[in-house]
């Protein structure tokens, strides 16, 4: 039985402020660029597409195809039920790198698009015929959204930059939600690709951090 059964979750902040640059060999690189699944396909057809230029651990610069796990994500009619990812390894570190198109989320069973179809369904464009998450799911969602911003108002003002500039309008007393708006209002990316947007600079920022 896992130790952690009958524990009360860990507090919000704990699960969406934790870095992992150093403390994990490898993690999730997420391709910024890559924002549907077009283009997700042609790279996996050509891997040397999605190939880092280099190891983001120790520099290397031959990164090696490991493997090619699948991905299932909910909520997208328009993508199927099993999406296959990369994954590079490092020959000299051994570090391993597993390669996320923009419109997955790292640590969500749901395509980003559907969960900003659920959080900011006003502002969304989705006409998705998909079932709604559970409930549950879209309360933690909006939880998360709800929970405190100074982490990401933090490296926002560390990036300098415009970005400083953003985390100035916002302040460290914001909610991640108010951080969000304020750069959706800034950048004004495309409904229904405002979350990925975000998050993928957030977790360009600090490996490991997330929006919710």
């Amino acid at each position: 039985m896992s130790p952690t059964i009958g524990l009360p979750p860990p507090p919000v902040e704990a699960i969406l402020d934790a870095s992992r640059v150093s403390r994990y060999w490898g993690g999730t690189l997420i391709a910024e660029d890559v924002v549907d699944l077009a283009e997700h396909e042609r790279r996996l057809c050509c891997p040397d597409l999605y190939r880092p230029d280099e190891c983001a651990r120790c520099g290397h610069e031959r990164l090696h195809v490991h493997d090619r796990p699948e991905q299932h994500p909910l909520g997208c009619p328009e993508l199927p039920p099993a999406i296959q990812v990369l994954v590079f390894r490092c020959p000299e570190c051994r570090a391993t790198w597993r390669i996320l198109p923009r419109f997955l989320a790292r640590h969500l069973w749901y395509a980003w698009q559907a969960v900003e179809a659920t959080v900011k369904a006003s502002e969304s464009s989705s006409s998705s015929s998909a079932p709604a998450p559970s409930e549950p799911s879209a309360r933690r969602w909006h939880a998360r959204l709800a929970s405190a911003g100074r982490m990401l108002v933090t490296l926002l003002a560390i990036a300098g930059g415009a970005l400083a500039e953003l985390s100035a309008t916002v302040g460290l007393g914001s909610t991640r939600e108010a951080v969000l708006d304020a750069f959706v209002a800034a950048v004004a990316p495309a409904a229904g690709m405002r979350l990925s947007g975000f998050a993928a600079l957030v977790h360009r920022l600090e490996r490991g951090v997330r929006l919710m």
